[in-house]
C-alpha cells in the first residue's frame, strides 16, 4: 500500500509505502496501549468498589446502632414509667393510712369523661418516646403532688399525736373511786352549797399520782386549801391541778411525760380524808376534768360509789 504525503514544505508529492509489518507493529503497539490503560483503571475501579461496599455498610452499621440506642432509650423510659405508677400506688396507699390516722378527709378528683359521640374497636398503638415521655412528665407531677399531699396529711398526723399528748385523758390515780364530781355540791365542810372545780379520786394514802398529759411543771408547793398541790402546764392555756398530796416528787420547770409520777395521795389542807382532788383549766378557767378524761381508754373502769 502507498500512501502519497503532499506538504508546502515540499516542491513535489512523497511517496511513502505501508507494508504489513507496518500494520502489525500498530496494531501491536495500539493493543498494548489498550491493555495499559485496562490494568490502571481496574484497581482504581476496584477500589471505588470496595468503598462504595465499606461506605454502604458503615451506613448499615450507623443505622442499626441508632436503632438500638432508641430501642434502649424506649426500654428505659417505659420501666421508668413503670416505676412511676408503682410509686403513685404505693403513695396512695399511704396516703389512705395517713388520712385515716390524721382524721382528714382525702379529696378526690373526679373521673374525666371523654366528649360524646366516640367509640370503636380499641387497636392499641406501640408508644413512641414523644408519648412515653408525656406520660413520664405527667406521672412525675402526680408523684410530686401525691408527695405534697403526704406532707400535709403527715403535718396533721403529727398536730393530731402532739395535741393528744397534751391532752388530760389519762387517769392521775389508777384503781381509784371516783369521789365528788365536777359542778356544785354541798361542802363537806361547812355544809353550804359551793362549786366543786375538779374530780375526787378517792384511794389510799400514797399511792402514786401521776400526769395525765405532757408538760411542764409550772408550781409544786404548798398551796393553802389544796395542801401540797403540783401544777402543771400542757401548752394553749391547758393546765392541771394535783392537790391534798402527801408527797411532791417534781419542782417547777421539771419536764413530764404522760404518766410520770408527780407525787402521792394523800390529805393535806382543807380534806376531810385522803383522796386526790384533780383539776383541770383553760386558761385559768376551771373544766369539766370528766370531759377530756372520757376521751382516754381508763375512764370507762373507773370505780363509782
Amino acid at each position: 500500500m502507498q500512501i502519497i504525503l503532499v506538504s508546502r514544505h515540499f516542491k513535489v508529492a512523497r511517496p511513502i509505502t505501508i507494508m504489513p509489518r507496518h500494520l502489525l507493529i500498530a496494531g501491536a503497539s495500539f493493543l498494548s496501549l489498550v491493555l495499559l490503560t485496562a490494568q490502571l483503571i481496574s484497581p482504581l475501579t476496584v477500589r471505588v468498589k470496595n468503598a462504595d461496599r465499606r461506605g454502604g455498610a458503615l451506613a448499615q452499621q450507623e443505622s442499626h446502632e441508632a436503632q438500638l440506642f432508641v430501642d434502649n432509650n424506649l426500654q428505659v423510659m417505659a420501666a421508668r414509667l413503670g416505676e412511676l405508677k408503682a410509686q403513685i400506688l404505693q403513695l396512695d396507699t399511704l396516703g389512705e393510712r395517713l388520712s385515716g390516722l390524721a382524721g382528714v378527709k382525702r379529696e378526690t378528683l373526679p373521673p374525666s369523661t371523654p366528649p360524646d359521640g366516640q367509640g370503636g374497636a380499641f387497636v392499641p398503638a406501640p408508644p413512641g418516646a414523644d408519648e412515653l415521655q408525656r406520660e413520664i412528665d405527667r406521672l412525675a407531677q402526680e408523684v410530686n403532688a401525691r408527695t405534697d399531699e403526704l406532707g400535709f396529711l403527715e403535718s396533721k398526723f403529727l398536730e393530731k399525736r402532739v395535741v393528744e399528748r397534751l391532752l388530760p385523758t389519762t387517769l392521775p390515780v389508777k384503781e381509784a373511786v371516783l369521789g365528788s364530781p365536777f359542778g356544785y355540791r354541798s361542802d363537806p365542810i361547812i355544809g353550804l352549797r359551793a362549786m366543786h372545780e375538779g374530780i375526787d379520786f378517792n384511794s389510799e394514802t400514797g399511792k402514786p399520782v401521776v400526769a395525765a398529759a405532757d408538760g411542764v411543771i409550772l408550781a409544786a408547793a404548798y398551796q393553802g386549801d389544796f395542801g401540797n398541790m403540783v401544777e402543771v402546764d400542757h401548752g394553749d392555756g391547758l393546765t392541771t391541778r394535783y392537790a391534798h398530796l402527801s408527797r411532791m416528787d417534781v419542782k417547777p420547770g421539771n419536764i413530764v411525760k404522760r404518766g410520770d409520777k408527780v407525787g402521792a395521795v394523800g390529805s393535806t389542807g382543807r380534806s376531810t380524808g385522803s383522796h386526790l382532788h384533780f383539776e383541770v383549766r383553760m386558761l385559768g378557767v376551771p373544766q369539766n376534768p370528766a370531759n377530756f378524761l372520757k376521751q382516754g381508754d381508763e375512764y370507762a373502769f373507773l370505780k363509782r360509789h
